[in-house]
């Protein structure tokens, strides 16, 4: 299936609210990268392209992909038709008519999408008038509806209606009963029109409206404006009735009752309403569904749409539908009397075959829901062990509780480690195991802290017996030269007197003596750098020693 809904990685910051937001279970795949980021992907194959996810995204890491490049290199080479969304009054309220002028002048046809809706209401009301409906019915206009349906609520397809929507009965009428075999460009402000153009093989570009006006930024092309109170424009054939009112919510329901009051008709919108209902209405007996269930995705019609990119309220645009309706009904022609037969439709009664606008789909097989045993698998590697855990629903994982969550796991569309009870239960357990570190880190820290004092008080003494070493060097030099000058001395006196008597006798004893007291300072001296040396020795083993406790200590650090 070809990918319209896109996902920019770098962009994303795993904030789950495209999880959160989106109605389709299965369409989203979450991935925990290498860098410990998270990623949420989109599954073409399973995804209803609804666009609730590109509206939803505050970080630019989703957006999608659509026909107006593609559509704007063949409006130069052929003559195109372009079908006008009637939501294009209420996005481009003063320039509309500008655009529609603009395409004109680029050669194309115009025709309104509204007549397609006038066809679309007619065919519904014949079918439940004839009673050729088997079931009650669950309207289509909506892609995004139908395309749930297909893949999520495959069993709902015999009450999906089989009636074309606006867009595909326009292009029905144009095709085979005015014969033109033009290329097809539809102006909308839908992203999932794509997903039944590709299907129904109607219709060749959708062109959003965001997209659109982008394009006319990009290329600095300027649209006159127009007045915001006059709501026809000379289309290139008929322009449509009160089927211009479709995009906003119930649009299907006002016009049937505006033909007849009585069906009983019940409307839902948005995504967070509307495809739970959906889910209910499947697991309800048939006798309890209205005649007619009136659908759309979005919660404020097609107005505000995904793709709209529109800067106006949902007060502007209602406003502006209301007047949309006002002067359609001033245009519409009915019999004699108020309520009367209305003439388009009798027109539709002579000129058209309810069978050309029967729509066929496309049903999807669903997943299997996995097993209690899987799930019990799942919950344990989710860390959720009580009932308590499993039932915890916090959202924060972007689905409305933890079965889901753990459906998506088991599907391979998820993973553990983005459960917040998960990660919370991880980061205790770490938390406690480094408190545990620490205070073994702080025993450890303190050991060292005492060896460090031990050694800075062996190496002061090693210092202070360098210190003596270096005295006591010092003395006994200098105690040695004064020997050597006591020794000289006597030479010199014994050289100088050839007989001894007892003077000089005496003489030289005092020069001995001077001597022996010499070499005995000289001695005490080595002896102390001796004992200084012993002392430097055994500092210098204890330090090693210390050296060797420390490296122990360490040791054990980084063991723990």
């Amino acid at each position: 299936m070809n990918e319209i809904i896109i996902v920019k990685p770098e962009k994303c910051v795993g904030c789950n609210a495209c999880v959160r937001n989106c109605p389709a279970p299965e369409a989203n795949i979450t991935k925990m990268l290498d860098d410990g980021r998270f990623v949420t992907t989109v599954d073409p194959s399973r995804c209803i392209t609804c666009g609730e996810c590109v509206r939803t995204c505050n970080h630019g890491a989703r957006d999608y992909i659509d026909d107006t490049e593609a559509c704007m290199s063949r409006i130069s080479k052929n003559k195109m038709i372009i079908l006008a969304a009637p939501a294009i009054k209420s996005v481009f309220p003063t320039q509309w008519k500008g655009i529609l002028d603009w395409f004109r002048n680029k050669g194309c046809i115009i025709y309104d999408v509204s007549f397609g809706a006038d066809i679309c209401t007619w065919a519904h009301l014949r079918t439940i008038e004839s009673g050729k409906a088997e079931t009650n019915l669950i309207t289509q206009p909506c892609a995004a509806i139908v395309k749930y349906i297909e893949i999520y609520q495959p069993r709902l397809l015999r009450n999906l209606s089989p009636i074309h929507s606006p867009i595909a009965c326009a292009v029905t009428y144009i095709k085979k009963y005015m014969n033109r075999n033009n290329h097809i460009a539809v102006l909308s402000p839908c992203i999932a029109k794509k997903t039944e153009f590709t299907e129904t093989g109607l219709v060749d570009y959708n062109v959003t409206f965001s997209k659109l006006k982008e394009y006319f930024e990009r290329n600095d092309i300027k649209i006159p404006s127009n007045s915001i109170h006059d709501f026809e424009y000379p289309f290139d054939d008929q322009q449509g009735q009160v089927g211009a009112v479709y995009p906003r919510p119930g649009g299907l329901r006002d016009n049937l009752w505006l033909h007849n009051p009585d069906i009983n008709i019940t409307t839902s919108e948005g995504v967070h309403k509307v495809y739970p209902e959906l889910d209910m209405y499947a697991s309800m007996p048939e006798y309890k569904h209205p005649e007619v269930f009136d659908v759309l995705s979005c919660e404020f019609g097609c107005n505000v749409g995904p793709a709209s990119g529109t800067s106006q309220t949902v007060f502007d645009v209602m406003a502006t539908m209301r007047e949309v309706e006002k002067e359609a009904k001033k245009r519409r022609k009915t019999g004699i009397f108020r309520g009367g037969e209305d003439r388009l439709f009798r027109k539709f009664d002579e000129e058209l075959r309810i069978s050309d606008f029967i729509r066929s789909y496309k049903p999807t097989t669903p997943s299997p829901i996995p097993t209690e045993k899987q799930l019990d698998a799942v919950y344990e590697m989710m860390g959720k062990h009580t009932e308590a855990d499993r039932n915890y629903n916090c959202h924060a994982c972007g689905y409305r509780s933890c079965r889901d969550m753990a459906i998506a796991i088991c599907r391979g569309l998820n993973t553990p480690d983005n459960c917040i009870v998960h990660a919370k239960s991880v980061l205790l357990a770490r938390h406690s195991e480094l408190a545990t570190q620490h205070e073994k880190l702080a025993e450890i820290t303190n050991e060292c802290l005492e060896l460090s004092d031990k050694l800075k008080r062996d190496i002061k003494k090693i210092t202070d017996n360098m210190n003596a070493i270096g005295e006591s060097t010092t003395k006994t030099s200098q105690k040695a030269g004064q020997v050597n000058s006591l020794l000289n001395n006597i030479v010199t006196f014994c050289n100088s007197n050839e007989s001894m008597d007892a003077d000089s006798v005496k003489q030289m004893v005092n020069i001995l003596e001077m001597t022996i007291r010499a070499f005995s300072v000289l001695d005490d001296n080595v002896n102390t750098t001796n004992t200084s040396t012993e002392i430097i020795n055994s500092s210098i083993s204890e330090i090693t020693q210390l050296i060797d406790e420390i490296n122990i200590t360490l040791h054990k650090t980084e063991k723990k």
